[in-house]
């Protein structure tokens, strides 16, 4: 009869064995508790409850309002024109960034010193003062004629007859935007080792194929995430062109009619639901785009990789 007294448990059996074949003892990890986190998560979700509950029951939010309006063909009328002036001011925004970086790195002195003082008016000035300016730009020129300075003129266009507004407010954020672009397409180009310019050099590439061909390319990593941003930052600066004036836009639809029904909080309510709804759909475009311009950058597995590569060690154990 046996002294159970001398057999040995099973956990330091298995290292016994674990120690015969030469590998290291099993680690039996504790997690660490943190019950300030469970606190504090219990604090937040109880006051934004309480904001929440508060909210729906508080009668001067005009909810029943806010449903009327939520898709009234004004308002959704409003949403694509801010979609098309943040498209197109962000259209020229990014060309005309990118020809201000190539200008301010350029070897020419006249170049960059035409970009750094475009950067300087334009980065220097609030963009409501800017738009003020565009506003006010068919009052200070009536005509624009092209043609030789002192000489025949070629084309004269009457600034009356254009759609002012709107085109005004594109030619306004678009400008601004530029110089922020330009300083963000900078950095993107900078982020790029001096290696590949001289690779590229030694092959026989101009300065300009270069920046092209080598560079911007590889400099488009760096470039998307703050473009993505600044692209956002389009939409919602778009309300500001009420000082153009422009008023048929999300916001300025939203002001025509509380302007009319006096009832502001619903009308905001529902124009913040669609600069949300909007910039919701550009966040996920932007993290798929910078997804895509960053592969092969990440060493980190995704979980779907990590379980494939699990299943496959898995079965060559199995197969031996």
């Amino acid at each position: 009869m046996s002294d159970s007294s001398n057999t040995p448990e099973p956990a330091a059996a298995t290292a016994a064995a674990a120690s015969a074949q030469g590998e290291p003892e099993p680690i039996k990890a504790i997690p660490l508790r943190r019950p300030g986190r469970w606190i504090a998560s219990t604090i937040i979700l109880v006051a934004l409850g309480l904001f929440l509950w508060g909210a729906k029951t508080n009668p001067a939010y005009h909810w029943d309002t806010y449903l009327d309006y939520l898709r009234d063909e004004r308002i959704l009328k409003g949403a694509l024109v801010t979609l098309e002036l943040t498209v197109l001011a962000m259209f020229l925004g990014v060309v005309l960034g990118v020809a201000l970086a190539v200008m301010r790195l350029s070897p020419n002195p006249v170049l960059r010193s035409v970009a750094w003082v475009y950067l300087w008016i334009f980065r220097g000035t609030p963009v409501y003062v800017q738009l003020v300016f565009w506003g006010l730009f068919p009052s200070l020129y009536k005509v624009i004629t092209l043609g030789v300075p002192f000489g025949p003129s070629f084309a004269d266009f009457n600034v009356q007859d254009w759609r002012a507004p709107f085109l005004f407010a594109v030619i306004g954020l678009g400008l601004n935007e530029a110089a922020y672009m330009a300083e963000i397409v900078r950095a993107g180009v900078n982020s790029v080792g001096e290696g590949q310019r001289e690779a590229s050099t030694a092959l026989g590439m101009s300065w300009s194929q270069t920046m092209r061909r080598t560079v911007l390319p590889q400099a488009m990593r760096v470039i998307i995430p703050p473009t993505g941003n600044e692209l956002i930052s389009m939409l919602k600066t778009t309300s500001l062109v009420t000082a153009l004036p422009l008023t048929t836009d999300l916001y300025g639809r939203a002001r025509d009619i509380y302007s009319v029904n006096f009832e502001p909080v619903p009308l905001l309510l529902v124009a913040a639901t669609w600069y949300l709804v909007i910039t919701s759909v550009l966040m996920v475009g932007q993290f798929y785009l910078e997804r895509y311009y960053s592969r092969g950058l990440s060493k980190q597995l995704t979980g779907k990789q990590l379980r494939a590569l699990a299943s496959a060690r898995v079965a060559g154990e199995e197969g031996h």
